[in-house]
């Protein structure tokens, strides 16, 4: 039997995709309504996160926050027998992941994941996974059927939630940048459709690599696109999105990092330099 704690929108379609597999599963949410609208699925809905895991050989968490998992885990704890293994999908700080696995009385493993709620009911997306080596050998095979790729990032406890953290930074950050895009497009009297347009015949992510081995290496002195010529390039943007009574995000912190550096006396480095602060 297995027991999930916190049916969200995530938790509650890994919920159904086991079931559908033929899986007993005891679920709990703070919002009991949301655990009780799982048992039309064939789950079994609890009041009490102890007595849903109480028989649970293993107990999968989504919540909210640390808080959250460190509460929930707590109010559990009287369920859980000495075989009792615990996979937590939340997104949680790093060194507060390694302190709950060094404290924890059962096996505990942390499995955050790249995956939206469609993810989880037709198990596709990414799974990661860092901790004891035993104890990722003894579920993976059950975690692979309930996402696309379970990726193993060794022994370290915290550093799947690191890579968590980073990979939602990227994604908050591209998101972002193509919601300033596409308010510059229309500023610029395109339609929204140009963005799309662009990415036809021009590919920023392959420069990516280059733009990583120049950062990495601080390699500033020998530009390929100078701070001064950069700095032009978004005054333009900037210029533009005033026109069009648009307010970008992104621009104005990029801006004033270039002019600190530019009233450095840098304005023939590489415009890379706006990685580094200023000091």
């Amino acid at each position: 039997m297995i027991a999930w704690l916190g049916t969200g929108l995530l938790g509650a379609n890994f919920v159904r995709a086991l079931t559908a597999r033929g899986k007993t599963v005891h679920v709990w949410n703070r919002s009991p309504a949301k655990a009780r609208a799982l048992e039309e699925a064939g789950a079994r809905a609890f009041d009490d996160p102890a007595d849903a895991v109480r028989g649970a050989s293993r107990v999968h968490i989504t919540l909210k926050d640390d808080e959250t998992v460190d509460d929930i885990l707590s109010r559990a704890s009287s369920g859980f027998s000495k075989d009792t293994i615990v996979v937590d999908h939340t997104t949680t700080a790093p060194a507060l992941t390694a302190q709950r696995v060094a404290r924890s009385a059962v096996r505990f493993l942390h499995a955050p994941v790249f995956m939206g709620p469609p993810n989880a009911l037709a198990a596709t997306g990414t799974m990661l996974v860092s901790g004891e080596p035993d104890l990722i050998a003894a579920v993976k095979p059950e975690l692979a059927k309930m996402t696309g790729k379970v990726v193993e990032l060794g022994d370290d406890p915290s550093r799947a939630a690191s890579m968590k953290l980073l990979g939602n930074h990227l994604i908050v950050v591209l998101t972002v940048g193509v919601s300033d895009s596409l308010a510059l497009a229309e500023s610029l009297g395109l339609t929204r459709n140009a963005l799309g347009e662009l990415l036809e015949f021009f590919n920023p992510g392959l420069q990516l690599p280059a733009r990583m081995a120049r950062l990495q290496a601080e390699d500033y002195e020998n530009p390929s696109w100078t701070l001064a010529m950069a700095r032009k390039d978004v005054r333009l943007m900037q210029e533009a999105a005033r026109d069009g009574n648009v307010e970008l995000m992104a621009l104005p912190g990029i801006a004033e990092r270039m002019d600190e550096w530019i009233g450095r006396g840098r304005s023939d480095d590489d415009w890379t330099l706006v990685s580094k602060k200023a000091e």
